[in-house]
């Protein structure tokens, strides 16, 4: 069976001062580190985080200190997977392959037809 799995990813980035310029270092960091590998099937967008007040999404980011932790969503295929567990599995060991001493975890993963 073949699978969509979502990962979050927590990424550092120092000496910065702006979101919107953290934001663009990580995706840019994480694309770089996964292209090195040949890994470019894997999608990198910033993750969102639901307002505690009003439920309405932003960007996964915090700055303090000139330092950012910014949270993304990499999305990676997997085919021919023996089940969800063991799909979640190889996500995460390719992708965490790639992105050593960066803490990951699934979010989210659907199964998908042959011919997406």
């Amino acid at each position: 069976m073949n699978y969509l799995v979502a990962m979050e990813a927590a990424w550092l980035v120092r000496d910065v001062e702006k979101i919107d310029d953290a934001i663009g270092v990580a995706v840019s960091e994480a694309g770089k580190r996964l292209n090195q590998q040949d890994m470019d099937y894997v999608e990198v967008e910033v993750g969102a985080t639901g307002c505690p007040a009003c439920g309405e999404p932003f960007d996964s980011a915090y700055i303090a200190a000139d330092t950012a932790l910014v949270g993304l969503v990499l999305e990676m295929k997997v085919f021919n997977a023996e089940g969800e567990e063991h799909a979640q599995r190889i996500a995460k060991s390719e992708v965490g392959g790639a992105l050593r001493d960066v803490p990951l975890s699934v979010i989210e993963t659907f199964e998908i037809e042959e011919d997406e």
